[in-house]
């Protein structure tokens, strides 16, 4: 018995009850209820849901609309569904039905057989919507699962050429979490800027934040006699330090194609591949290597733009003492609309106690 359907029978008329339970007794289990209350206490009691209702209209304190209405209010019963058995003929009592959330409307006098079949029928129908929910749930736990193993990956593939980066940048672990860290903080700042909405979503900013620290990548293209210096550059060696810019952009397109991910613009490594190739671009198009000029930059360029010169000002290096946060401030500021995007150099006015408070945190040992 514990395995047949559950069938709710709410009639106030017991000679009714009786007969439609006779109909449908020795194929399920039936469940009575002499009124609206009583249907809806049975409906959402301990002993479990009715599988299926099938319910009068004409009933004294509540009629069958009403209940039915509550049945399909109440997230526990909702998908139950509700077969109206009445003596109503009327074409608005059965739109009425529907509009109360009824799936069938059958009047009395009835036939047993088709009793039977519409019942079999809409039991089908919740047992089909009921494993396609299940179906459902499990592909959504299997696209979930395989979108933590993408991420997952993802993460270990930009980890893994930030670490080789590091190996040859005579730059400091801390610069890359320094430089990350602005990004993001400019990004999130940015976010509801008219210009920059429509790009700078979470995932978009999540992904800037996780392929900064490629900005240099190409620096393991760099010969050592020049990327690893003890002085200033002469020109001549300025002009093969500038080159790492193509060699970032062609190893990180390198590992694109490896991962099949096309022409790379729908790549994860897509905003590596443009933070690595334009950082060292400018607004007014004196940058390098391609002299781009303002919205050609790429928006990951010009916001690792900002984040790499601050942090190169406020760092001590072989060719230059550390300036003060002030005077790197100034500097950003002197270079809106020439060197830097105007609306992010504004956005980095309003950061720059942020930005200082980062660079403290981060700081290189020597300098904490």
């Amino acid at each position: 018995m514990t395995d047949r359907k559950t069938i709710l029978l709410v009639d106030d008329t017991p000679s009714n009850l009786t007969i439609i339970n006779a109909v449908l007794k020795d194929d399920y289990r039936t469940r009575i209820a002499t009124g609206g209350a009583k249907a809806l206490e049975i409906a959402a009691g301990p002993e479990g849901r009715p599988d299926l209702v099938l319910m009068d209209v004409m009933m004294p304190g509540m009629d069958g609309y009403e209940v039915c209405r509550r049945l399909k209010a109440d997230p526990a019963t909702a998908d139950i569904p509700v077969i109206f058995l009445t003596a109503l003929h009327d074409e608005r009592d059965e739109r009425a039905g529907f509009a109360a959330g009824g799936v069938d409307f059958i009047t009395k006098p009835f036939s047993p057989e088709i009793v039977r079949a519409r019942v079999r029928t809409h039991l089908a129908l919740r047992e089909a919507n009921a494993r396609l929910a299940r179906q459902n749930a499990e592909l959504e736990r299997r696209v979930e699962e395989r979108t933590r193993e993408l991420a997952l990956v993802r993460d270990l593939t930009i980890f893994s050429l930030a670490s080789l980066a590091e190996t040859r940048d005579n730059e400091t672990g801390n610069h890359i979490r320094r430089t990350q860290t602005y990004v993001r903080e400019l990004a999130l700042a940015l976010r509801d800027h008219p210009r920059f909405r429509a790009e700078l979503d979470d995932a978009t900013i999540d992904l800037l934040y996780k392929s900064a620290p490629l900005h240099d990548i190409g620096k393991v293209g760099v010969p050592d006699a020049v990327l690893l210096k003890p002085g200033r550059l002469t020109p001549e060696e300025f002009e093969v330090m500038k080159q790492h810019a193509e060699f970032g952009r062609a190893a990180i397109a390198a590992a694109e194609a490896r991962i099949g991910s096309g022409n790379g613009n729908s790549s994860f490594l897509r905003y590596a591949r443009e933070i690595a190739y334009t950082h060292h671009e400018k607004w007014d198009g004196s940058g390098y290597p391609r002299g781009l000029a303002g919205d050609a930059i790429p928006l990951s360029g010009r916001l690792m733009a900002v984040a790499d010169v601050y942090d190169a000002l406020i760092c001590k290096r072989i060719y230059k003492p550390a300036y003060s946060h002030e005077t790197a401030v100034d500097i950003i500021t002197q270079g809106r609309g020439t060197h830097f995007d105007p609306d992010i150099v504004d956005a980095f006015l309003t950061l720059a106690d942020r930005f200082r408070d980062i660079a403290a945190e981060f700081a290189d040992p020597e300098e904490a």
